[in-house]
């Protein structure tokens, strides 16, 4: 929206749908790997793991072109055939990988030892698209994950740092985000015709955990929608099944 553009229509959204300008196909608690557990939040678990995510792509590019091909009411609401190679390709994912270990009783030092085959997963994700004509990749970097109310929750023993951030959990994100960006060298020297750009979030995001007073935010560590308690967190209760806080503006996180 801040580049004037609408929002994304989502890929299995039937209702309303306009693919013109493009589609999304994330998934609330979606994981690059085949997940294994449930991750306790609200979301809980998603099936649509990175690979379904390149299938449903991959049909989403062919039967848009039958369409249109057909015609009718619905071939105006398809991308042309040559949108696709001038698209931009965004990729924000890697988070719930890390959550599912956590989850999964694993150490930090067994999450961190996953994370080279999280992202082998990843970048080969990344290659297909290429070979289907993406040229153009914006790939964000995963956030401070140790900040979230779900972390702080599940895991109340970890050591806190300054801003009251949980960080061991800090540290595997930014071990993740040290080897996505080793990964994305590498796949710029594998697709030599590809544009692709390295988003720091991690930064971004940790500065409104360690300065919230400059950016207008009083709660930064608790949820706005919630049931109560330190963090006003709990997995069993969903936006829309609880009244958010009054002054919801003054919180960073929505429900995680």
């Amino acid at each position: 929206m801040g580049v004037g553009l609408p929002y994304l229509s989502a890929y299995l959204d039937s209702l309303g749908t306009n693919f013109t300008h493009g589609v999304n196909f994330a998934t609330a608690t979606s994981t690059i790997r085949l997940p294994s557990r449930i991750i306790p939040t609200a979301g809980g678990f998603s099936p649509y793991y990175l690979d379904i995510q390149y299938s449903q792509f991959e049909q989403f590019k062919e039967r848009s072109q039958f369409i249109r091909r057909q015609g009718g009411i619905y071939a105006h609401l398809m991308p042309k055939k040559d949108y696709f190679p001038k698209a931009l390709y965004t990729f924000d994912i890697g988070h719930n990988d890390l959550g599912e270990g956590f989850f999964g009783n694993m150490t930090v030092e067994q999450v961190n030892a996953s994370i080279p085959d999280i992202l082998d997963k990843f970048s080969l994700n990344v290659k297909n698209i290429y070979k289907l004509g993406a040229r153009s990749f914006w790939i964000h970097n995963t956030g401070p994950i140790g900040c979230l109310p779900y972390i702080l929750v599940n895991f109340p023993s970890a050591q806190r740092d300054s801003h009251g951030c949980a960080k061991p959990y800090n540290d595997v994100a930014q071990s993740f985000n040290h080897k996505l960006k080793k990964a994305i060298v590498q796949l710029r020297i594998d697709l030599p015709t590809a544009a692709i750009t390295y988003v720091d979030v991690y930064s971004v995001k940790y500065s409104l955990y360690s300065e919230p007073h400059k950016y207008g935010f009083e709660l930064p560590l608790v949820a706005c929608c919630g049931y109560g308690g330190k963090y006003n967190y709990s997995s069993s209760v969903e936006c829309g099944g609880t009244v958010t806080v009054n002054e919801w503006k003054r919180n960073i996180c929505w429900f995680m």
